[in-house]
């Protein structure tokens, strides 16, 4: 029998470091937020969700490359007594969850809480955290208007990773946030992210405008 709630909110923020940023306990809380909202809608076993959600960044302690991999696997030590099968759902949600990294989510419980996270790089909080990253790192608020920098022309032919100081969180938006919504599972996360990228497009026209004297 899976004991009702397994990993509270309490226990789970004492498994992270404290810290800032993107991947603080406070993005875990907004992505277990999001995914409830996603389970609930899309008939999703909410007890796994809510689960993973709230352990899918715990491998972070030693960094973000295979933190998916590392928290699984202490997820299945952390659960150790519970059902396996609910344990393996937790542990391959966790380890689904990265937006560029195998495994891909083979479960419906693993797509919901992927476009949970991947939600929370976009609309308003995905626009906060790439200036929150800019800012941290020295790099420019702005270079070129954004839909100059997606049709190609100035710096843009050249590859984002060869950009160096002059990717700015415009670069960001044009080269990863807007194209989210096209990797998106679940039809719940794919209309929240559907006002998130009009908003997001919104802002860097007000913004390009502003930069340009225009408004």
């Amino acid at each position: 029998m899976i004991h009702e709630y397994p990993i509270t909110v309490d226990f789970a923020r004492s498994l992270y470091e404290n810290g800032g940023g993107g991947h603080d306990f406070d993005h875990v809380l907004r992505v277990t937020a999001l995914a409830e909202r996603i389970a609930a809608a899309e008939g999703a076993d909410m007890l796994v969700v809510r689960t993973a959600s709230l352990l899918h960044d715990i491998g972070e302690s030693e960094g973000r490359e295979d933190h998916h991999l590392r928290g699984a696997a202490r997820a299945r030590v952390l659960l150790r007594g519970e059902p396996d099968a609910f344990v393996e759902a937790v542990a391959h949600a966790i380890e689904a969850h990265r937006f560029r990294a195998d495994p891909a989510p083979a479960t419906l419980e693993a797509q919901v809480l992927s476009d949970a996270d991947k939600l929370d790089a976009i609309g308003a909080i995905g626009v906060a955290r790439a200036y929150a990253y800019a800012g941290a790192h020295d790099t420019a608020l702005w270079k070129l208007p954004w839909r100059e920098i997606a049709a190609g022309q100035g710096d843009a032919v050249r590859s984002p990773d060869n950009l160096g100081g002059d990717y700015t969180p415009v670069h960001e938006f044009v080269y990863k946030l807007d194209r989210i919504p096209d990797r998106l599972y679940t039809a719940t996360a794919r209309a929240i992210a559907a006002e998130r990228q009009r908003f997001m497009r919104e802002f860097f026209d007000r913004l390009d405008e502003e930069a340009l004297g225009k408004a």
